[in-house]
């Protein structure tokens, strides 16, 4: 009896012990969770990893950057994770020393460009996205899921905000592509300030470059809204006054109301020197194909020589906007903004250019051809021109309607003189806001991963080339035609020159050659005969490069 009583009170004993064992290890499992819980909703965990295409829409623009992925925990088992600013949400438990995250389903909006013929804009579509359940476990300050890309380090909440901050800064996002820009933006700026290079244009295309170029946090499928190409923003807004081509006609409402037809309807014959100075554009074109652009890239590039801006962001925003899709299937290329720059600037170069060309193809005595007074023009001819002058190239060339009609249009209000407040919004006014208006969309437009390629490059050289040939093609139909006139009627060949339509620089230009060879000589008015032609030239030739290549 006393054994089994023994025997009883060992094993009583023995109960206790574990009984309190078994509480101690509950108690040090529940400290633990407690514990792992603690250490969970205390800061942020945070991982960063690169990989990431920074574009809203989807494009790749030649690199991929790190981002910041963001697990914060709260005390209610609930959980989100902000991955690309795009936020997820679901609920946490804590099994043993693992922590179990299970994802809510989430629909996602991405940004793709709309690839339908002759449209612009993105279109949206709605991804549904289920990450299902993830499994981690707590080693330190690491949040372990097995994977270095998707392990993520404890930061404190003020750390975690400042890396947030720092993410989304200029600085975190700077590339050397928009440090180059940036600087080629200051010397635009410094050419229309210092030397005044159409300081009207290039002032506001430098600034535009530098907003393009200006770094800020892209995702895919998150749109901050900033920038010229993201769906929604301001500056995207503007910009499709580009994309469909309706700055470049009220920008030649504004001209046309400028300008005197007065010596092209004295003599009409200097209107075959605007026609000569395309030759530029054909001679450009061939070579684009040449070098492997697409047809309508190349009419786009060939349309540089005309050294008409508004009429070359109109021809590329139908032809190489980058959402037109050629019969094989491929989307051209998007070469407005590296078109518009290159025209612009050889427009801004044109005092440079020129004269050099003049010189070569000209003697000292042609340089000298004095020609004759050009005669007094009614202002019946002047009404009616216009009229006559949209009923002809309208008829040619129906594609080139939109510029054509209001040049003309302008024109009319401007000679009618019963039109005279139209007229002088249009020439001031409306003109002064839409060069504003498309000379810092085009310069936003040349974001450097789109405009720092080899097409830019060959862009500009054969913008440079194709300049030179209608310069020289000009030059060369007008030493024809002066070998043909009477001796009483000559035509200075450097009239040739004017008929590139940069009006009137090309004009002054050809007069200020001819006062350097003779002070005497003054061409002024004669080149604004095949100046003005030349743009009435550039616009008949991009509707014509349209009709065959839309």
């Amino acid at each position: 009896m006393k054994r089994t009583a023994n025997l009883a009170r060992q094993f009583l004993l023995l109960s206790f012990l574990v009984m309190v064992g078994v509480s101690n290890v509950s108690n040090v499992q529940a400290a633990e969770k407690v514990d792992l819980q603690e250490k969970l909703v205390s800061g942020k965990w945070m991982n960063k990893k690169g990989g990431y295409i920074p574009s809203p829409v989807g494009t790749d623009p030649g690199y991929t950057v790190e981002r910041y992925k963001t697990y914060t925990f709260f005390k209610d088992k609930t959980f989100q994770m902000d991955s690309l600013k795009q936020r997820f949400t679901g609920r946490w438990v804590i099994q043993g020393n693992q922590v179990i995250l299970t994802f809510n389903p989430k629909t996602l909006v991405t940004y793709k460009k709309n690839q339908t013929q002759n449209s612009s804009g993105y279109k949206t579509t709605e991804v549904p996205t289920d990450l299902g359940v993830r499994t981690a476990r707590i080693n330190g300050d690491v949040l372990d899921f097995g994977s270095d890309d998707q392990n993520a380090d404890y930061t404190s909440n003020a750390m975690s905000g400042a890396k947030s901050f720092w993410e989304f800064t200029g600085f975190a996002n700077v590339t050397t592509g928009n440090l180059v820009m940036i600087l080629v933006a200051l010397i635009f700026i410094f050419l229309g300030i210092k030397f005044e290079y159409e300081p009207l244009l290039l002032l506001p295309i430098g600034m535009g470059i530098i907003i393009g170029n200006i770094p800020f946090y892209m995702a895919e499928g998150f749109n901050l809204q900033l920038g010229v190409y993201e769906p929604g923003a301001v500056f995207n807004t503007l910009y499709q006054g580009v994309v469909n081509g309706w700055y470049p006609p009220l920008i030649f409402l504004g001209i046309g109301a400028m300008t005197d037809f007065s010596s092209l309807i004295s003599n009409p014959k200097v209107m075959l020197l605007g026609g000569a100075a395309q030759l530029g554009i054909f001679a450009t074109f061939l070579g684009a194909l040449w070098l492997g652009f697409a047809p309508p890239e190349a009419a786009a590039i060939g349309i540089i020589g005309g050294a008409d801006g508004p009429t070359a962001i109109f021809l590329s925003s139908k032809l190489a906007n980058g959402m037109n899709v050629l019969a094989n299937g491929e989307t051209v290329k998007n070469l407005i903004g590296p078109i518009a720059i290159a025209a612009y600037s050889y427009m801004a170069l044109v005092p440079v250019i020129q004269p050099p060309i003049i010189n070569l193809l000209t003697t000292k005595k042609e340089r000298c051809i004095k020609m004759r007074p050009p005669r007094q023009v009614s202002r019946l001819e002047k009404q009616i021109f216009p009229i006559i002058g949209l009923l002809l190239t309208a008829f040619i060339a129906p594609s080139a309607l939109p510029l054509l009609g209001m040049f003309f249009l302008g024109n009319l209000l401007k000679e009618s003189t019963v039109t005279n407040r139209l007229a002088t919004t249009a020439s001031n006014a409306l003109i002064d806001t839409i060069t504003i208006l498309l000379g810092m969309t085009v310069g936003a437009s040349t974001q450097a991963d789109i405009f720092l390629t080899s097409d830019s490059i060959l862009i500009f050289v054969l913008g440079a080339f194709s300049f030179m040939v209608a310069t020289a093609g000009g030059i060369m139909v007008a030493k024809i035609m002066n070998w043909c006139s009477p001796k009483d009627n000559p035509i200075n060949p450097m009239l040739g020159a004017a008929g590139v339509s940069a009006v009137p620089d090309s004009a002054r230009v050809v007069h200020n050659v001819g006062l350097k060879n003779d002070p005497t000589n003054y061409l002024l008015m004669h080149a604004m005969g095949p100046n003005v032609s030349g743009v009435i030239g550039s616009a008949v030739v991009a509707g014509a490069l349209l009709c065959f290549l839309m």
